[in-house]
């Protein structure tokens, strides 16, 4: 059913959200447009409920597999819309690059510690974002533990470096794009086929129910059309900023910029003397394009809410805020090591036919069982 849309809560959201659309905009429309893009995934994100940490609890531990069928979606979708403008290197003169990492031990740990982290923290990169935005103040917790984690991760990069890899391996560019898309979207048929035999017989992907106006303000979204909104934004990302959507490199960034601030000396980490990562220590943080985007994630989860009914969560217990601290600090750890998170690493990686993105899922899912395991200690539900 519909939420009734809360117009009084819904006006100043959207207003506070021009404002900074139009304040960014007077000096780099790019950035302005990030922003929007980043509010619209979130929106996307809150009224779809389009969670990866409970998607695959879900899936292992009660065989509901319809959250992620729904991921299967969006990823042969996004494959599709980003294969014919990643062969072509350019749109509208701008060079694009897909996102790609790696294949060894570090990516493979950093998202095993991710998938462990996710469930004890309560939710995922982008889960984070549009929790906090939708009235989950518990999650400033794993916010804060996340970008410390991170920033952690980011001193010790050039011991994990010294593993052993395969270096970058995209499909596209090995095989060409036509054969490396169609070997993908076999693959993501498969493993959707496998799951409808896996999932209990009374369950699978539901089909959209009819849209109304009150429905579209203040939802839900049915899960069919997250996956193609997230797939087509991701798309819309990759074409504006000539990457594709990322989230946790500006969590390591904001606990770079606060431990500066108290002190810190840059010059002793050899990761933060690069050039793209010094650059962005002493450039403002709303130029640095993931932050943009994040940014307009809360504020889109916010309106979103606001649309419906916005009740912010005040108490949270001490159980969970220590698994929101331990789950933070093992996301950011972890998504530093494997160069992203469920959306940097998983969904644009896969996205762009690189294996680290499915050596990501792979490493992740048996962090998930043991993360999801231990949530009972901390008052949790499995």
């Amino acid at each position: 059913m519909a939420r009734p849309v809360q117009w009084r809560a819904l006006l100043p959201g959207l207003a506070a959200l021009a404002a900074l659309v139009v304040a960014l905009g007077v000096s780099n429309t790019r950035l302005a447009l990030l922003l929007v893009l980043g509010a619209l995934c979130g929106v996307t994100l809150y009224h779809a409920a389009f969670g990866f940490s409970a998607a695959y609890r879900r899936l292992l531990f009660a065989r509901e597999p319809a959250m992620v069928q729904a991921q299967l979606l969006m990823l042969a979708l996004a494959t599709v819309l980003f294969a014919p403008v990643l062969a072509a290197g350019s749109a509208f003169g701008m060079p694009l690059t897909g996102a790609s990492a790696p294949v060894g031990w570090q990516v493979a740990i950093g998202a095993f510690l991710f998938g462990i982290g996710m469930q004890l923290g309560g939710g995922c990169g982008s889960g984070t974002l549009y929790a906090l935005g939708g009235g989950g103040t518990g999650m400033l917790a794993t916010l804060a533990a996340f970008c410390a984690g991170g920033f952690a991760a980011s001193l010790h990069m050039d011991a994990w470096q010294q593993l052993p890899d395969a270096g970058e391996i995209v499909l596209g560019e090995q095989f060409g794009w036509p054969a490396a898309v169609a070997l993908q979207l076999a693959l993501l048929a498969m493993i959707y086929a496998l799951l409808r035999a896996f999932a209990r017989p009374t369950l699978s992907l539901p089909l959209p129910d009819r849209f109304t106006i009150a429905r579209v303000l203040g939802g839900p979204w049915p899960l069919i059309a997250g996956a193609v909104l997230l797939a087509g934004l991701n798309l819309a990302t990759l074409l504006t900023s000539g990457h594709p959507w990322s989230i946790t490199w500006a969590f390591t960034l904001w606990a770079a910029k606060a431990a500066l601030a108290l002190g810190w000396n840059a010059s002793g980490s050899s990761f933060w003397q690069g050039g793209f990562q010094q650059q962005a220590l002493e450039a403002p943080l709303l130029v640095d394009e993931t932050t943009v985007m994040d940014i307009g994630i809360v504020l889109g989860a916010f309106v979103a809410a606001a649309a419906g009914r916005f009740f912010p969560e005040l108490r949270v217990p001490l159980r969970g805020l220590a698994a929101a601290v331990i789950g933070g600090l093992l996301m950011g750890y972890g998504a530093r090591l494997a160069y992203g998170c469920n959306i940097g690493a998983f969904f644009s990686g896969v996205a762009s036919t690189s294996l680290h993105g499915w050596l990501w899922i792979a490493a992740a899912l048996p962090g998930i069982w043991i993360g999801a395991r231990l949530r009972p200690a901390f008052g949790m539900s499995l």
